[in-house]
């Protein structure tokens, strides 16, 4: 779906008012779907912010997992799509490490590295987003995993995963509160 016109002039008149050095989705960008990860990402940090420093170690919703596990995992499934969109960007091949970190390991982080970890991997994912181009967002791309896809399908892939560990913090998130699509 496309942005309502009255939806492109609110655009029109925020990139007037903010400027040129301002970053803006590509006009061809998966609008939609980019709002879709993006409000899952708020409705995520707002979870993780309602949860104390010691419930971060509790257990999750998925068994045999703490919230901290749901933390990192939310976290490195946005860091490795970044890393995908820079190597992108740069003409590379993201190539598969040896060995990719455990989330067992990054579970026992401080609360607030956990914390600083999501934000961190939060606003590198979207100023990769923000930062592709017409062109790139329909370039071939490889993740971590090694299978190939585009730009255009990392937003609802997000979406999906945000809002799903959302749910998997096991503290409160509902799922009436989830979009619809994603239901």
């Amino acid at each position: 779906m496309s942005l309502t016109e009255t939806d492109q002039a609110a655009r029109e008149a925020l990139k007037a008012r903010l400027g040129k050095g301002a970053r803006f989705d590509a006009p061809n960008a998966p609008a939609e779907d980019l709002l879709l990860a993006r409000r899952g990402t708020a409705y995520f940090a707002r979870k993780l912010m309602e949860l104390s420093d010691e419930a971060l170690y509790e257990p999750a919703a998925i068994s045999g997992l703490t919230r901290a596990h749901v933390v990192v995992r939310v976290s490195y499934e946005a860091r490795y799509q970044a890393l995908a969109l820079e190597a992108l960007v740069k003409g590379e091949v993201l190539e598969r490490p040896e060995e990719l970190p455990t989330l067992d390991l990054a579970a026992t982080l401080p609360a607030r590295a956990l914390r600083h970890l999501f934000q961190h991997s939060e606003v590198h994912l979207n100023v990769c987003f923000r930062d592709l181009t017409e062109v790139q967002w329909d370039r071939e791309m490889v993740l971590i995993d090694g299978s190939k896809t585009t730009p255009r399908s990392l937003p609802l892939m997000r979406a999906k995963g945000i809002w799903q560990g959302a749910m998997d913090l096991g503290n409160g998130a509902r799922l009436k509160d989830m979009p619809e699509r994603l239901r």
